[in-house]
């Protein structure tokens, strides 16, 4: 009941996207079962009880940022009850979060990507193979997150001023430019897109085989097998691509502002992980091509 109404609170106050919503929907829940097995409620708990669920977690082998990520969900839920007045005594007030490593940013090898995408052999010729080709263009040649690229549709792409406009998270709208090849290359997909005759009322600018808007999973797949063929690394997902775009930029000395504003970060401090990647590049060179190294 107060896990629901939490719920409608993010879909239709916030506007929290749908993935954002299972996810919290999910988090919830199993914290709610956790505390059921303990003979405890939801309304009546300590911060010692999550403490208790952060122990169970990590002996379960959950990493400090799913642990991080799991609480972050248990402050805006708790916060929600105490603003409704179902609670008096906030029980997240005194946990910490555990430290989470630094890890660089896993990216894709430029030459690798170019081989990939400008490749006749690659991407089959039909409108299955040019829609793959374009999901992989887009993620590259512009940093969109996955469900960015989900609710994309026809409109917000302007052919003429060589722009797509972009909803980001919290409703957030930004505009990303884009250059001649990638507007010939969407131009060419929504003719063949038109040519298929499909029977449906997609609204999505990507669609699958039979024209249904594209879902993530669906884009997911398509990613992973493309970047199978170029790499053997174990991270090849959407987000690996929009990390890619951002150190490319980095490396040929993008301002990191202007980064922040392409991939839609909220604060610069989210951008600065790609000069980390940029740093250990440059010590690369060195260690390589100087003598002293």
């Amino acid at each position: 009941m107060f896990i629901e109404r939490f719920i409608q609170y993010l879909q239709f106050e916030k506007r929290f996207s749908p993935h954002t919503v299972s996810a919290y929907r999910q988090d919830l829940t199993q914290f709610k079962d956790f505390l059921v097995s303990d003979g405890l409620e939801l309304l009546i708990i300590s911060h010692g009880d999550v403490r208790s669920w952060m122990l169970v977690l990590m002996e379960q082998g959950s990493e400090a940022k799913t642990v991080n990520r799991k609480l972050s969900v248990l402050r805006s839920f708790y916060k929600f009850l105490q603003r409704e007045e179902l609670i008096q005594n906030n029980p997240m007030v005194h946990i910490k979060a555990p430290k989470i490593p630094k890890r660089l940013p896993v990216v894709m090898d430029e030459q690798k990507m170019d081989s990939l995408l400008d490749g006749d052999l690659v991407f089959e010729n039909n409108f299955g193979g040019m829609r793959d080709r374009l999901i992989l263009e887009l993620l590259y040649g512009t940093g969109m997150r996955l469900s960015e690229l989900v609710n994309l549709k026809d409109q917000d792409v302007n052919l003429y001023e060589q722009y797509i406009k972009v909803l980001g998270k919290r409703n957030k709208e930004r505009i990303i430019p884009v250059g001649s090849p990638l507007i010939k290359l969407i131009k060419g997909y929504m003719g063949e897109k038109l040519s298929q005759n499909f029977d449906n009322k997609a609204t999505s600018l990507i669609v699958t085989n039979q024209g249904n808007n594209a879902y993530p999973q669906f884009i997911y797949r398509i990613v992973k097998s493309s970047l199978s063929k170029i790499s053997t690394q174990s991270k090849r997902s959407p987000h690996v691509l929009r990390h890619t775009f951002a150190t490319a930029l980095l490396n040929r000395g993008a301002d990191l502002n202007a980064i922040k504003e392409l991939l839609g970060h909220s604060s610069l401090a989210a951008t600065q992980i790609y000069t980390h990647n940029s740093v250990e590049k440059l010590k690369s060179i060195y260690k390589q091509a100087h003598p002293k190294a």
